[in-house]
């Protein structure tokens, strides 16, 4: 992985410490990732720097094919915050999503993802498409469409599951959500090139 943004995980205290509790809490290969991973990373490169603050949830991917019932997410959602009630947690379990997708996003019946690498790979953005874990105190990464446009400051569409007008909507909410970043301007939407969307395995990266 690049070392620029190892060193950005592990500088931020607050994040270092959300992985612990998720590696710590005994849930079937669970991952951080989306939202709270990119807002860490922009608001260090192109904002004020991280605030906990701000983080409206901090999306926790595990895999648990064992268990598909409703149930599950929010009792893993449950057990993070009796550890951490100071963190916004959300767990969701990416192999009962096929379950639920249809009827909450609309759309046609969605196939089952097969592994954490495939249901990141389904992530809106490539610039979001990204989960992080602890493995004793190694970071681990899944990035099935790499880190350039997270360190590089690209919002790109990632066609797979999402029409590309949602997209920019989300693009266009959050720039309104940090329009005083000072560098903010250097953040760019990326709507017309397509990512290829094709599921990968490969994206694990171990540093």
């Amino acid at each position: 992985m690049p070392a620029g943004f190892e060193s950005l995980v592990r500088s931020c205290g607050w994040l270092l410490g959300v992985l612990r509790v998720v590696r710590d809490a005994d849930i079937p290969d669970a991952w951080v990732g989306a939202g709270a991973v990119r807002d860490v990373v922009w608001s260090r490169l192109y904002g004020p720097g991280f605030d906990p603050a701000a983080v409206r949830d901090v999306d926790v991917a595990f895999f648990d094919p064992a268990d598909l019932s409703p149930g599950n997410d929010e009792r893993v959602t449950e057990r993070l915050r009796d550890r951490r009630p100071d963190v916004p947690w959300e767990a969701t379990n990416q192999a009962a999503v096929h379950r639920w997708y249809a009827d909450v996003f609309g759309g046609p019946p969605t196939d089952p993802l097969t592994s954490i690498a495939d249901a990141v790979g389904t992530w809106p953005e490539t610039t979001s498409a990204v989960a992080i874990r602890l493995v004793g105190e190694d970071l681990e990464v899944c990035a099935p469409f790499g880190l350039a446009d997270l360190l590089g400051g690209v919002w790109r569409w990632n066609p797979r599951r999402v029409p590309r007008e949602r997209s920019m909507e989300r693009f266009a909410r959050y720039r309104r959500r940090i329009a005083s970043w000072p560098d903010v301007e250097r953040l760019v939407g990326c709507f017309d090139t397509m990512v290829d969307s094709s599921p990968r395995t490969e994206g694990h990266d171990h540093g």
